[in-house]
């Protein structure tokens, strides 16, 4: 199967917030976060702590949710210029193929993928938990096509997780 990928920045933001707020050590940190906020929410509502203590904690919370949800996913766009490249792929039986038409171009061997998620607009195909290729749904003609992609990275890398994994379980080959 083959398609010519052309990253849209705001699927790619998102694609991006939902990398970052999937990692655990990101949603501990967001957790403990959000319950500092509202212990010292509490604390400023019987009066235990000054003003100016919420105020700084507070900011802090602002801050840290625009890190994530802004700055962090922009920064990695505006940096990275494969996001502005447009590319021919194609998928076989045991290789994943990229090229930019320019005369670059790269392939993996489907075992190099450690996972695979599937997001509302994107699979996202991890090398390792940093590292990973964006392929864009919207990159297919159909949903028959989608659904082949789908069915190619969920026997070639294993099985899906995300949002959307439960809507389509893996089916096994008919005999």
């Amino acid at each position: 199967m083959q398609a010519t990928i052309m990253y849209k920045k705001p699927q790619v933001l998102q694609a991006l917030r939902y990398h970052f707020i999937s990692k655990r050590e990101i949603k501990l940190m967001i957790i403990i976060v959000n319950v500092f906020a509202i212990i010292s929410a509490a604390l400023f509502a019987y009066k235990k702590v000054t003003p100016l203590a919420f105020l700084v904690s507070s900011l802090v919370w602002i801050m840290i949710m625009l890190a994530f949800w802004w700055w962090l996913p922009s920064t990695i766009y505006k940096r990275s210029v494969t996001f502005k490249d447009r590319f021919n792929v194609r998928l076989e039986e045991n290789h994943f193929f990229i090229d930019n038409g320019r005369g670059s171009s790269k392939s993996w061997a489907w075992r190099e993928f450690s996972e695979m998620i599937e997001t509302p607009n994107f699979f996202h195909l991890y090398f390792n938990p940093r590292s990973f290729f964006l392929l864009p749904k919207d990159a297919f003609a159909n949903s028959d096509e989608i659904h082949e992609v789908r069915h190619l990275l969920r026997e070639r890398i294993g099985a899906a997780k995300g949002e959307y994994a439960e809507s389509y379980p893996n089916k096994k080959p008919d005999a």
